[in-house]
């Protein structure tokens, strides 16, 4: 049962009874012949053959509202890029394909890089960024949404219910976030419920009231990837290249606009999507990378607040969060149990012992360069340096798409 509780500075907006979907589309599809809607989604090769995107494409095709898709796409040969755009084919939509590692897109990164601009490394943050260049460079968007490709419990709902807020008019938020419970036989989301959650709220104990974290914890959940925003935060919003992604946008959406014009929906019952493994000896993949990267985006952006980090504070930080961090867990515990769910107490321990060991890991690398590897660049920076690049990135896709257009691939039926 959905509650109706308002929680910190951000508006959370929650699934009240039963979703009236014919009802949000139809306005949806009314408010976006104003204000065009670009559905972004970042996808891995691998995840055109799991079961989970072949489920949002059925999904996707029933969708009026959408003007554009932009599927932009990891590291691909060109033969998987051809499959890819035989793969999308069958959306209704107009859909283009970003192939990331092509010829023309990588030109693209290096007239970037010639410019002295950073655009990160391969991944996730810079697909997107991308992505979001296309998106600009078409001039007609008012709104960009974005989910990822993983999402076993899709329906088109989520997608609905993901926009509505930055597309309507009446309501016309900047940036929305989407929310959901991640359960199955037991509780899912470590790294929100045994990290971050854990991790804000003991900064928040040593460095007092700071709004920016107020903000952070205001998040029903600060790690999920589903988001819509207005095409000008697109524009001036800097892209971090790592795990840290997620916490990074909505540090780039604190600094870029209102607290009123930011807030959170509710768009699933249940979410569910691939589980990263723990990895608990290694700290370079897995959760415990993803720990790493989301404490050092945490310090630097408090860093570039006006806080003061020492040796001596993240002693008190990582003893502070052990605390906090057991008593979390507890709670879950028995939440775990009054729903009659599996909780294995030694796992659930065994992620804080390594979530520990990955803010110890991040708080060294922070003393040692507390600057790190720079943000991609925001695309207002990049067109000042280079004014026509963003009609480079749209004659670059548009060639690779009609490129393959004209050498046909072998067909997979997919659906």
């Amino acid at each position: 049962m959905s509650d109706f509780y308002q929680t910190g500075v951000v508006a959370t907006f929650h699934k009240l009874g039963i979703l009236n979907l014919d009802k949000i589309e139809s306005e949806l599809s009314w408010y976006a012949q104003e204000r065009p809607i670009a559905l972004v989604l970042p996808s891995l090769f691998s995840e055109l053959e799991g079961d989970a995107l072949k489920g949002i494409v059925r999904e996707l095709k029933e969708v009026k509202y959408i003007k554009e898709i932009v599927v932009t796409l990891g590291p691909a040969t060109e033969e998987e890029f051809r499959y890819a755009k035989d793969f999308f084919s069958v959306l209704p939509q107009k859909t283009s394909i970003i192939w990331n590692t092509g010829p023309r897109i990588d030109e693209i990164y290096k007239t970037i890089e010639a410019a002295g601009l950073p655009v990160g490394e391969t991944g996730k943050g810079r697909s997107a960024w991308m992505a979001y260049g296309y998106v600009l460079s078409n001039l007609d968007f008012h709104v960009i949404a974005l989910h990822d490709c993983d999402i076993v419990t899709y329906d088109r709902g989520m997608l609905a219910r993901l926009c509505y807020p930055v597309v309507n008019p009446s309501l016309d938020y900047d940036f929305c976030k989407g929310f959901y419970s991640r359960v199955t036989d037991r509780l899912h989301g470590r790294a929100t419920r045994l990290l971050v959650t854990p991790l804000i709220r003991s900064l928040q104990k040593i460095i007092g009231y700071h709004p920016l974290l107020v903000f952070f914890d205001s998040f029903r959940y600060p790690l999920a990837g589903e988001f819509s925003m207005d095409i000008d935060m697109a524009r001036i919003n800097r892209i971090p290249g790592d795990w840290g992604l997620e916490v990074g946008v909505l540090a780039e959406v604190y600094r870029n606009t209102s607290l009123r014009r930011v807030c959170q929906v509710d768009i699933a019952e249940n979410y569910e999507h691939k589980h990263q493994i723990l990895s608990e000896e290694d700290a370079s993949k897995g959760l415990h990378k993803m720990c790493v990267d989301i404490s050092k985006s945490i310090f630097r952006t408090l860093a570039s607040e006006g806080i003061i980090f020492s040796d001596g504070m993240f002693k008190t930080l990582v003893s502070t969060y052990v605390r906090t961090a057991q008593d979390m867990l507890k709670r879950f515990e028995d939440d775990a149990a009054i729903n009659g769910l599996v909780f294995d107490r030694h796992e659930e321990s065994l992620a804080v012992d390594t979530f520990t060991n990955g803010i110890k890991k991040a708080a060294e690398i922070i003393m040692e360069d507390p600057l790190g590897v720079p943000l991609i660049s925001s695309w207002d920076r990049v067109t000042a340096a280079i004014p026509d690049i963003l009609g480079k990135i749209k004659k670059a896709v548009e060639e690779d798409n009609k490129h393959l257009d004209s050498k046909p691939g072998k067909k997979k039926k997919v659906f």
